[in-house]
């Protein structure tokens, strides 16, 4: 079986399989095509594969054709059937069974059939002491009727017998089973649900081998509403066809698709089919406007097409096919000429702008400088009201319709079209109208607009595109403000490449093109540009100073669309500086504002921003709601954006969970790669590393410290030091310290010192306290440690940064543990755990958990008293691992670290158990180890963790290391 088939089944697949393990049997349901034979061959598959042991299957597929020949199903299933089976049989069941298997004369009254339904039964019994029977009927709907009552009569019979039953039944949609009764008692009824989109498309590719255009693909998971044998049926056609889909209901379907569909409205007379195509081409259609379209009487026409099962009125008067493919199927079976007229009735029919020029084009199929103007005005007006998508359709159209003898007007509807296609997140169709323009060799003014079209459906991975600006500055030499377009983006391309000098001079030189050329817009962008490289620089007043001046140029922060971005970064700058609250009302505001009005890039900007917000101010839950909602509206462009990944990640590092995390900040990582968008790489490789941190053990930490040096490498390369920056040096120094490096991690956090400004933001001073605690707490001294932590406390709760406060009390608790007061780390953690959980920040808080646990067992056995040498996380497995023969190179390499840690930790070893040599210290592991031993069967401890005990070597393998230091963000 092609895998490729189980496309969007494989979850209901194990439910199936699951359930036929508990249940006696399960019943496949749902519309035709949908796929339940697959569904019932691939569970085939998996038992006899996997599941259950070799046994009797008795299997009948019946047809449409063969319903109405009695016991032809039950021939079917006896085929297999060995004829001593009925030889056990009692001579007159086994006559009455040999009758209705046409191997002797056909029953023919109640007696008889009474027989042969004993007789099957007794068959099964027989079946059944020799090994599992499984009865398989792919087709009850079509299950002969005396067949049908066979089975019903010994399902309800088998429950002593190892008889189980697997049957696919064709319904209606929403409809339920009306054979359920032909299945053992406890059969499971399981719908087969339509696919997503997602899984549509994939199919699509896969099965065609071939990808089709996204406008085709578009129409096919419309029309095929989630049912993968019309996908793939549709997708044939169009690919063979070769058109372009225009408008919905213009999809080419199969004659012999439309023969299935539509053999009863066929039949129906002229007027009822003629209402049912003006039907079918009307986007919105009901009783209403097909009167007006002048149609006599279809109520009459449309009751009349009710019995076909082909389109309903509700009561209000709308009318509904019962599915898009018959709407599909009805338009392509209609001769061209009639498609025409019953475009030009529904154009003198409606009155919205946008469905009237759609049908005037339909109705007019040639060029024609009227209709193309129509079209061009309903494309401004549908971007106006929020529908790119359907702008981009309209101005396509009209490119069309345009004369040959207009070129100039040809290209500008491309180019508008191109840039519809952008705002809806169609990037192929946008690239495949830009090039036509540089193609048919434009003006030059229309080749940087055609340029600047490519260099937009980019996106992040501009790090190419130097050729393409380039280009582009040819063309526009002279007209500066079209020079002012293209230095802009050498900006915007210079500022995702790391380039933040030669950046900003690109940006200023945009701003003083513009002014010059009077282009308000893209003065304000570059502008807006040179803020953003001004705060990567740490050079805060001078952002704040650009920002402000685009502001003022835009007409303030109410000034609509032209403000968007402005008050997107202004909320950025604010949240750097700690104003948080601020931040988040500032983007909320701004995603209420542009609704369903703005582009998909201006959103998923927008939605990046306000996760980012969400995650800093404690909104963990919201967060993941965000990021969600971002990847969403980014999937329906089938492209895959750092951003979205990178928000993603960092809302998981928040409130989901280690493993989640990590695996979207890789995905975010290699789409950054590839882009060569070291903006998001910078930030991508940030969470990546905060993700690894909250592992909590030495390999987490290590592939934390890889990630964590990229970033302060990169960082040093584009010369940045804003904020967030400061803010990884932190995490970097902490995640060094768990693998035991506290030189390195001193190292880190002096840099770090040297780069803070007078000016720097409270967290980012925290955030070095912080690491700078821990590192105390690591080389045994505690209360120092403790003591710039409490700092770091307090600082922080003069800030609205609740995530950050709660890592800061969990690394508290801790170094307070570690230093014997006990109350006072009890306190901290258990405001840590508080907060963690009213924010919804699930990391944290089982990390607090886990920390309140280990105190609670250190109470329970009397650890401030027990003499025993207390080792960091990494200096335990180190001890266990060199206790048990390993040395120092077989030590660095299992634990992911360098041999001069091993060293480090080792010395400091040596020192907490007073000893100078390996062997010494596997004796006084061992002795150590005795002695928790002695106190657990004196029943001083019996929940002692292995985590908190000093180890053995044969220990270490299987001991939980304790995580001494929060690592989570």
């Amino acid at each position: 079986m092609d895998v490729r088939s189980l496309t969007g089944r494989r979850e209901l697949l194990g439910t199936a399989r699951a359930e036929l393990t508990a249940r006696t049997g399960v019943l496949f349901h749902g519309p035709p095509g949908i796929g339940k034979s697959l569904l019932v061959a691939a569970l085939m598959t998996s038992l006899a594969a996997h599941d259950r042991p070799a046994g009797t299957v008795l299997h009948c597929s019946p047809v449409q054709e063969d319903a109405r020949l009695p016991f032809v199903g039950l021939i079917d299933l006896f085929a297999r059937v060995p004829e001593s089976c009925l030889e056990t049989l009692a001579p007159v069941p086994r006559a009455a069974l040999r009758a209705a298997l046409l191997r002797g004369r056909e029953p023919a009254d109640d007696h008889s059939r009474l027989a042969v339904r004993v007789a099957f039964l007794g068959v099964l019994r027989t079946l059944a002491a020799t090994g599992p029977v499984l009865l398989v009927v792919d087709g009850l709907q079509w299950l002969d009727e005396p067949s049908a009552e066979v089975l019903a009569f010994a399902a309800r019979r088998v429950e002593d017998l190892d008889v189980r039953m697997v049957a696919a039944e064709r319904v209606a949609d929403g409809e339920q089973p009306e054979r359920l009764r032909c299945c053992p008692p406890g059969t499971v009824a399981l719908p087969v649900p339509p696919l997503a989109d997602s899984e549509v498309a994939h199919l699509v590719r896969t099965g065609l081998g071939a990808d089709p255009p996204p406008a085709v693909l578009r129409a096919i998971q419309d029309a095929a509403a989630g049912n993968p044998w019309y996908a793939l049926e549709l997708g044939r056609e169009a690919l063979r066809d070769g058109a372009p889909v225009v408008f919905g209901p213009a999809l080419p379907v199969p004659r012999r698709l439309r023969t299935l569909l539509l053999d009863q409205v066929r039949t129906l007379p002229e007027t009822a089919r003629r209402t049912l195509l003006v039907t079918s081409a009307a986007a919105h259609p009901s009783l209403t406007l097909l009167r007006a379209a002048g149609l006599r009487d279809p109520a009459a026409d449309l009751a009349e097409a009710d019995g076909t099962g082909v389109a309903t009125v509700d009561v209000g008067g709308t009318v509904r096919f019962r599915h898009p493919m018959l709407r599909a199927a009805v338009y392509a079976d209609a001769p061209e000429h009639s498609r025409r007229q019953a475009h030009a009735l529904l154009a003198r029919a409606v009155t919205e702008p946008v469905e009237q020029a759609r049908h005037l084009a339909l109705a007019h199929p040639h060029e024609d400088e009227t209709t193309a103007h129509t079209l061009m005005s309903a494309a401004a007006y549908a971007r106006r009201h929020g529908a790119p998508d359907t702008a981009f359709e309209l101005a396509e159209f009209a490119a069309r319709r345009t004369p040959g003898d207009r070129p100039v007007e040809r290209a500008e509807r491309l180019l508008a079209a191109a840039e519809y296609a952008c705002d809806a997140g169609q990037l192929e169709e946008a690239g495949q109208l830009a090039e036509t323009v540089l193609a048919e060799a434009g003006s030059a003014r229309q080749r940087v607009r055609a340029r600047l079209i490519l260099l937009r459906n980019a996106g992040q991975a501009l790090e190419g595109a130097h050729e393409l600006i380039e280009e582009g500055l040819r063309d526009a030499d002279g007209d500066p403000e079209a020079e002012a377009w293209l230095y802009h983006w050498a900006a915007l391309r210079g500022l995702l490449c790391g380039e933040l000098e030669e950046a900003a001079r690109y940006a200023r030189r945009a701003a003083r093109l513009a002014a010059r050329a009077g282009d308000t817009d893209t003065r304000i962008g570059a502008l807006a540009t040179l803020a953003r490289m001004r705060s990567l620089a740490g050079e805060p007043v001078a952002a704040d100073a650009a920002l402000e001046e685009a502001l003022a140029l835009a007409g303030g922060a109410d000034a609509g669309p032209e403000s968007w971005g402005l008050i997107r970064m202004r909320a950025i700058l604010a949240l750097d500086s700690d104003k948080v609250t601020e931040a988040r009302t500032q983007v909320t505001g701004l995603l209420a504002e542009i609704g369903e009005f703005a582009g998909v890039e201006e959103v998923m900007a927008t939605l990046v921003a306000l996760t980012r917000i969400q995650v800093r101010s404690g909104h963990c839950r919201e967060a993941l709601r965000t990021a969600a909602r971002c990847s969403r509206a980014l999937a329906e462009t089938g492209v895959q954006a750092a951003p979205a990944l990178y928000a993603a990640a960092l809302a998981a590092t928040a409130g989901g969970t280690a493993d989640e995390a990590r695996h979207l900040a890789e995905q975010a990582v290699r789409a950054s790669e590839a882009d060569g968008d070291r903006l998001f790489l910078l930030r991508a490789l940030a969470v990546l590393g905060q993700a690894e941190l909250l592992v909590g053990d030495p390999r987490g930490a290590a592939a934390a410290v890889e990630a964590l040096r990229r970033v302060k490498e990169l960082g040093e390369t584009m010369s940045a030091a804003d904020p967030p920056l400061l803010h990884w040096y932190g995490d970097l120094a902490e995640a060094l310290v768990v693998l035991g490096d506290t030189d390195a991690a001193g190292a880190v956090i002096r840099e770090a010192r040297t780069r803070v400004s007078g000016e720097a933001p409270g967290s980012v001073l925290a955030a070095l306290e912080r690491a700078e605690g821990l590192r105390e707490a690591a080389i045994g001294r505690a209360k120092e440690g403790a003591l710039r932590l409490r700092a770091a406390v307090d600082r922080l709760r003069r800030l609205p940064l609740p995530v950050e406060l709660v890592r800061t009390l969990i690394a508290l608790g801790a170094a307070e543990r570690r230093a014997r007061r006990r109350n006072a780390a009890r306190t901290a953690l258990g405001e840590a755990l508080e907060t963690a959980t009213l924010i919804g920040a699930a990391p944290l808080a089982a990390r607090a958990r886990d920390e309140l646990s280990r105190l609670e067992a250190g109470d329970r056995r009397g650890e401030a008293g027990s003499g025993k040498p207390e080792l960091t996380p990494t200096e335990a497995r180190i001890a266990g691992l060199v206790g048990g023969g390993a040395t120092n190179r077989e030590v660095a390499a299992e634990l992911f670290i360098s041999v001069k840690t091993v060293e480090g930790a080792l010395s400091r070893v040596y020192r907490k158990f007073g000893v100078r040599s390996r062997t010494a210290l596997a004796h006084a592991m061992a002795v150590a180890v005795i002695a928790s031993g002695a106190a657990v069967d004196s029943g001083e401890d019996d929940q002692v963790r292995p985590a908190e005990q000093t180890v053995t070597a044969s220990q270490v393998g299987r001991m939980r290391i304790p995580r001494t230091f929060d690592t989570r963000r």
